[in-house]
């Protein structure tokens, strides 16, 4: 999408492991709301042109940015700063696809929060984006059982798949959170964040 975004509306990244708060954070705070997980590939694109990453247990790695589609959240994102309004996928994991789309609307502060946030603050800033960046620090055993609870209940996958991924990214937890750090997130915990962003919102929350 060609043009400039409106620099006087603000877009603030949330990023954060899986089950951290950051759906959570950017539905009190956000104006509006954008999920960008919603932009995951979907099941009937693997292998089209190339298979999706696996894991080491021969899993599609749906925690891998090559399973997310970049381009069309950053297009979202200029869409939504240029015109108030943009077209956001339902995106269903417990099928890895779509199930339609609905329009999301508002006049900011944009939040926009998922799990491949990394991948977006460099070419925001190239873009001219007002943007600010943050990473939802909390304990790594919290949000890995806050996470399983979470999948367990929405039955998103099957429970030894959820397991493994758990296994996984409870490992991956400080290398991850460095990983933000290094591509200029502040590390922020919770309750400061929390503070930060009602501020930043113009609400009276805290």
């Amino acid at each position: 999408m060609e043009g400039v975004p409106n620099s006087r509306t603000k877009v603030i990244l949330i990023g954060g492991a899986s089950g951290s708060g950051k759906s959570y954070l950017a539905a009190r705070y956000g104006r509006p709301h954008l999920p960008l997980d919603e932009f995951y590939r979907q099941m009937s694109e693997d292998g089209s042109p190339d298979p999706f990453p696996r894991t080491g247990y021969g899993e599609i790695d749906w925690d891998h940015p090559h399973t997310w589609n970049r381009q069309a959240a950053l297009d979202a994102i200029t869409e939504l700063l240029q015109t108030g309004s943009t077209m956001v996928p339902n995106y269903s994991i417990s099928i890895s696809s779509y199930t339609g789309h609905r329009r999301l609307r508002g006049s900011g502060p944009v939040v926009a929060e998922g799990i491949f946030l990394a991948e977006l603050l460099e070419p925001l800033r190239a873009m001219g984006v007002n943007v600010e960046a943050y990473y939802v620090d909390e304990p790594a055993l919290l949000t890995a059982l806050r996470r399983f609870a979470r999948d367990v209940s929405e039955r998103r996958k099957p429970i030894p798949f959820l397991i493994r991924r758990g296994f996984a990214l409870f490992r991956a937890h400080r290398p991850d959170r460095e990983l933000y750090r290094s591509k200029g997130f502040t590390v922020m915990a919770k309750p400061k964040l929390k503070r930060l962003l009602a501020e930043l919102a113009g609400s009276r929350d805290s």
